[in-house]
């Protein structure tokens, strides 16, 4: 009798033993399924995107034709213009975007937060992607795509300590390389793995990224990529956009707007503002499109609300400082700049935008029965564009006052060209084309990390 019942014993535990792996091969398919055969819908996406796309490359060929002069910037003087516009705001925006991303990725594995998990792989690709777009943005505002390799390259060393131009190009480069080095050693294992089931049109590809793989590396790597994300963590509030891309601005006291110390701080807290909102948005189109309701968990986007909701106060708390230093008995230059800022309306949308975002997830984090993943995705969006605009507007306002007295009585002034605009268009498109065709060759969310069996 007790040998039957040691029997059921072993026969229970063995069949508890088996349900995670039957569950994590269930969570694999349902993973892989980006990996399937083109819908119509996604046709459809991509042919929208390369119209996008193609608009946006007509426009720039336009610039390129005609010069900057087809943009709403001009010089300084006579001309009642600034040099800065979109094309800097949007590369501000896009860096910040990156720099979160990777850093939400970086703080999931340093400090296991599990609840973050789904979306770290999404958070890598944003981060790569959004690097790219920062890049583009510098080579738009160059005039001409040549000045890369004749201006910065043959003069690197000797103006890289003084440049604001080659700061950003070092710091972007760094960051990719970066960025590129953590999401290829995280994805070597689940292409390994699954190689198989893998589209065998990008067999080529994955050869590539497996140059030199060994099974018997995955403890190695790990120590890697915990390096790799302790770097990440203490960079980006010190050196990254906590430090190299403020400096570019704060330490130019010859713009009363920007020449604070403040901005390090503000800097970071955009970023992490508009990371988290891009990954709330898209984390929740890829749980649309494939049902993944189960991979990214509802709780997942209620614990980045939370944490959008602490940042958006940050970032206010961080505006309010700089309002209450330029109104209260500033110096002619900072009451200048300050009065400019507090008397235009694009401004105030978006600190509203923000501080609204701020209310609702805020009051959800406290009150979960009024969780909704619809209002939290709205609130992550309206966050992201809001730092958009507010961004465009810290160059522009920025620029049209500065302490010199060129004009003399005529502030500068700035409207974006259908050529910046279509700008925003092309680099959109051109983000959903890069998320549309990696989805078909890579898994977009961790798989063996999951359980599947190897």
């Amino acid at each position: 009798m007790a040998q039957s019942t040691r029997g059921t014993r072993v026969s229970t535990a063995s069949a508890v033993r088996e349900v995670p792996a039957t569950e994590a091969q269930r969570k694999a398919n349902l993973i892989l399924r980006t990996l399937g055969t083109p819908s119509v819908k996604f046709y459809v996406l991509v042919t929208l995107a390369a119209l996008g796309l193609l608009w946006w490359l007509q426009a720039w060929a336009f610039q390129l034709g005609n010069g900057m002069i087809v943009t709403g910037l001009a010089d300084w003087g006579t001309s009642g213009g600034v040099p800065w516009g979109m094309y800097i705001g949007s590369f501000i925006w896009w860096v910040g975007i990156a720099h979160g991303g990777i850093i939400i990725s970086a703080a999931v594995r340093l400090f296991k937060l599990e609840v973050f998990k789904p979306v770290t792989r999404l958070a890598e690709l944003l981060t790569i992607s959004a690097l790219s777009m920062a890049g583009l943005y510098i080579i738009l505002h160059l005039g001409r795509p040549d000045r890369m390799v004749t201006s910065i390259i043959p003069h690197f060393l000797e103006r890289v300590h003084f440049s604001p131009l080659i700061w950003d190009v070092t710091v972007i480069t760094m960051y990719f390389v970066l960025s590129g080095t953590y999401i290829l050693l995280s994805l070597r294992e689940d292409i390994y793995h699954l190689l198989n089931r893998l589209p065998k049109i990008f067999a080529p590809v994955y050869r590539m990224l497996l140059f030199a793989y060994d099974p018997g590396e995955s403890k190695k790597v790990e120590r890697m990529l915990w390096w790799l994300a302790f770097a990440v963590i203490i960079m980006a509030p010190l050196l990254l956009h906590g430090g190299v891309i403020p400096w570019l601005f704060q330490l130019l006291p010859s713009m009363p707007g920007w020449n604070s110390a403040i901005q390090g701080p503000q800097f970071l807290s955009i970023a992490l503002t508009s990371a988290i909102g891009s990954v709330i948005t898209l984390a929740f189109i890829f749980r649309k499109i494939y049902g993944w309701k189960e991979i990214i968990p509802d709780k997942t986007f209620h614990r980045l609300g939370a944490l959008l909701a602490l940042f958006a106060m940050f970032f206010l708390w961080l505006q309010l400082q700089q309002i209450i230093t330029g109104s209260f008995a500033p110096t002619l230059g900072m009451g200048r700049a300050t009065d400019a800022k507090v008397n235009n309306l694009p401004y105030w949308v978006a600190i509203g935008s923000v501080a609204a975002s701020m209310i609702y997830l805020g009051a959800q984090t406290i009150y979960p029965a009024i969780f909704s993943i619809g209002r939290t995705v709205a609130a992550g969006l309206l966050a992201v564009m809001a730092v958009l605009l507010e961004k465009a507007l810290f160059v522009i306002e920025g620029l049209a006052f500065p302490a010199f007295n060129l004009y003399e009585g005529v502030p500068g002034h700035y409207s974006p060209s259908w050529v910046e605009l279509s700008s925003m268009l092309g680099v959109f498109s051109m983000m959903a084309l890069f998320f549309a065709l990696v989805a078909k060759m890579i898994p977009v969310i961790e798989v063996t990390e999951e359980g599947e069996e190897h």
